[in-house]
């Protein structure tokens, strides 16, 4: 019995301490996910205050800096087309002790699908720079 309840407290502090350590890529996925949702709460978490998003194409091509223009966006974004079908692929990340930046291929479908390619830059667990590309040629590979 004592061997049961070990393995249980191992099981339980190995899920707390996954779980607890998110990165920055489970915090892209999720943040894409947000995105295909519409949910505008969510989106926002992860920006710092002073965050800039890069649009790179499509109605919305443009530069947004700080939390109310980006919430803006992604307001008139989830309005026009949220929900959203995910996909991702090459979801990749690259750290280092001072930041971390996801790279990603990402299709949102839903009355038509938009390919982006994606970069975003974590800066002490927070999104402090986010380009979106619309690129129609985007091969997502899977």
């Amino acid at each position: 019995m004592n061997k049961k309840i070990h393995s249980f407290a191992a099981a339980i502090l190995f899920s707390l301490s996954t779980a607890a350590f998110a990165g920055p890529a489970d915090d892209a996925s999720a943040h894409f996910k947000a995105i295909a949702a519409g949910n505008v709460e969510q989106i926002m978490q992860g920006y710092s205050g002073n965050a800039t998003l890069q649009w790179v194409g499509g109605p919305l091509d443009g530069a947004y800096t700080g939390s109310d223009k980006i919430r803006e966006t992604w307001e008139k974004f989830a309005k026009a087309n949220a929900p959203l079908e995910v996909s991702m692929a090459k979801l990749e990340e690259s750290a280092n002790p001072k930041g971390s930046t996801v790279t990603a291929n990402v299709e949102f479908k839903g009355k038509a699908a938009i390919k982006v390619r994606y970069v975003l830059v974590y800066r002490e667990g927070k999104l402090v720079n986010e380009v979106w590309q619309i690129d129609p040629k985007l091969a997502l590979g899977y």
